[in-house]
């Protein structure tokens, strides 16, 4: 559960420049303790570079990160000691193997590396062991990159799209891992283009696009902020993708669509009644219908939508 009393990364009017491109604009957010918070926005946002930032990688142009309440600067390794940090492109020596690889990084951070081989079993390499990183997919080096990551038992993890080019069986078990680490107290902090994994992680989430923040809050509070209503999906068997006339000029009803046997009916809650009765009216047949709350991926159209607007 997240202490909204208690912040473990805080950015103050964190900024980027680039020569003559903005990467980061003035970004202020906090994220509590024990929660999972999805850090989103289109390619080029910013997050990876905001990520960087905050684990000293590259130095902000203006601004700060705090870290437990310490301002960490380019040589404060102390106070990020607590992070097990996934890089968006994670890469390790070809000819190790993966054994060799995380005692490796035991040395670095001085952790006994009687716990190799347990993390490598925790992410699923155990069948692996004896082969050559280099030999490994995509995948593989992702998983290698999500034990590494776990090595000392961080409190905080900064994950830069740990679920990237992993097919669904990896994706579940990252998943997993992730509620795991949470549920032990971790707070998870991590970036993903796959909205629907985000959705069904993240306590809260902020969205960033152009380098500034333009949302930071629960999923139901962006769709309900953004006026993002249910959407009512109906199967009319002998439809042919044809709107029923009429349903748009019913009040409350905001949009419709139509595709083989469905009709998609976004609207007040009190039109979804009417809609359902002027279809039975017309002499259709409803075989069945559900409704369809406000998805992530609704509301972060919207909001990157309504900013690209505003700025142009």
């Amino acid at each position: 559960m997240s202490d909204p009393n208690s912040i473990v990364i805080e950015t103050k009017k964190l900024s980027k420049r680039f020569k003559d491109v903005q990467a980061v604009d003035t970004l202020d957010m906090k994220v509590r303790k024990g929660e999972i918070f999805g850090f989103l926005g289109p390619n080029g946002a910013g997050k990876t570079t905001t990520i960087k930032m905050i684990m000293g990688l590259t130095h902000p142009s203006e601004g700060e990160v705090l870290i437990n309440g310490q301002k960490a600067g380019p040589n404060t390794v102390e106070i990020r000691k607590d992070i097990g940090f996934l890089p968006e492109r994670i890469s390790f020596y070809d000819n190790l193997t993966p054994i060799q690889t995380l005692e490796f990084f035991c040395e670095l951070k001085g952790v006994d590396k009687s716990i190799v081989k347990p993390l490598i079993s925790d992410v699923g390499l155990e069948e692996a062991v004896d082969r050559k990183v280099g030999t490994f997919s995509k995948g593989m080096v992702q998983l290698l990159g999500v034990a590494q990551a776990m090595i000392g038992e961080p409190s905080i993890y900064i994950l830069d799209e740990p679920m990237g080019g992993l097919d669904a069986r990896w994706v579940k078990m990252v998943r997993d891992k992730i509620i795991g680490l949470n549920e032990k107290g971790a707070t998870v902090i991590f970036s993903s283009h796959i909205l629907s994994e985000v959705q069904n992680l993240c306590h809260r989430v902020a969205i960033i696009n152009k380098g500034q923040l333009i949302a930071m809050d629960t999923i139901e509070n962006l769709s309900e902020f953004l006026q993002i209503k249910p959407r009512l999906e109906i199967v009319i068997p002998s439809l042919e993708g044809k709107i029923p006339e009429g349903i748009e000029a019913i009040e409350g009803v905001e949009a419709v669509d139509a595709k083989d046997d469905m009709l998609y009916v976004t609207s007040d809650t009190g039109a979804r009644a009417k809609v359902l009765a002027l279809i039975e009216n017309k002499g259709l047949t409803v075989s069945n219908f559900r409704t369809v709350e406000p998805s992530l991926e609704e509301a972060f159209v919207k909001l990157v939508n309504q900013d690209d607007k505003e700025g142009s």
